[in-house]
């Protein structure tokens, strides 16, 4: 897995700056995740492929995390893609994206896609044989959802020491990876046990932007590898974050302890503040593995 964070400050761009979106890599996939104004120079900045981005989550319909969307589906057709594009995101966003586009006159020449969300419960939007992704309903002013993505490592590893052993053709690799057991001409059957280690492990993310602090997150976010965590209040302003309902970085870090992931990522920051290593400071009074996102940073989840 790997994190580009395109944008990681809370409410309006600035010239220093950028609003929420990133991109998740996983297994060869590509996942934009929320879509504020000025993500597709982001996009260029970090030499992400435009054509590579096939599904696009939006977490809610504040527009520091969506407002960029419409340019770049429109940025698309200029690129004349003909492959599909999937977009998810709270009910009301295929209207609203429709409506500019109609208004415009700008349709697509691909196959636009909308999942509109609505459950209040954590279910799964996408899956396929590398990647699955959940909701994670998150408490805001309005409907908003966070977003878990796991891997799936199903493949085993082959013990090649046993595959020469047995003398077993290349051309029964794939079918040994995922799990069959093998039976030689002279009719012994050697078992997937043998010949294969366990896969890798698979490495989870949890995207959690934005939400007051609420533990009913925690069994859903439990034992990720990283999770990102909007803190857009220092703990001296906690009366701020109850009133926008946000959370302070302490808050954030709680949540990362009760939750048990392995790490946390901050961002969300309000521009008020001059300083982000504060609330790394104030995070790590909590958490110990506490890293700070910033405008073009890049995680490598291994």
């Amino acid at each position: 897995m790997k994190l580009t964070i395109l944008g990681c400050y809370a409410a309006t761009p600035r010239t220093i700056s950028n609003p929420t979106s990133q991109v998740l890599e996983v297994k060869n996939r590509l996942f934009l995740i929320d879509c504020a104004e000025g993500t597709q120079v982001q996009l260029r900045k970090s030499k992400v492929k435009f054509s590579k981005i096939n599904h696009i989550f939006i977490s809610h319909l504040h527009g520091d995390h969506f407002y960029g969307l419409v340019g770049l589906i429109s940025t698309f057709m200029l690129l004349n893609r003909e492959s599909d594009l999937h977009v998810y995101g709270p009910k009301g966003i295929k209207e609203i994206i429709l409506l500019q586009l109609r208004a415009s006159s700008s349709f697509t020449g691909y196959n636009l896609y909308f999942h509109e969300l609505e459950s209040k419960i954590s279910e799964t939007i996408f899956e396929d044989d590398r990647v699955v992704v959940k909701t994670i309903p998150l408490n805001h002013r309005i409907y908003t959802n966070g977003f878990l993505f796991q891997e799936k490592n199903i493949e085993r590893k082959l013990n090649i020491e046993k595959i020469e052993e047995h003398q077993i053709d290349k051309l029964y690799f794939n079918k040994i990876k995922y799990g069959s057991d093998i039976t030689l001409e002279n009719g012994k059957v050697i078992p997937n046990s043998e010949l294969t280690f366990d896969p890798i492990p698979s490495k989870s993310y949890a995207y959690c932007s934005d939400t007051m602090y609420d533990e009913s997150i925690i069994p859903i976010i439990q034992n990720a590898d990283y999770l990102y965590h909007e803190s857009t209040f220092l703990e001296n302003e906690a009366h701020l974050a109850e009133k926008t309902m946000h959370s302070t970085a302490k808050q954030a870090a709680t949540i990362a302890q009760k939750a048990k992931v392995k790490n946390l990522i901050l961002g969300h920051f309000s521009t008020r503040y001059s300083n982000t290593e504060f609330f790394q400071h104030e995070a790590k009074t909590i958490f110990e593995n506490v890293f700070l996102a910033e405008d073009g940073k890049e995680f490598e989840m291994d």
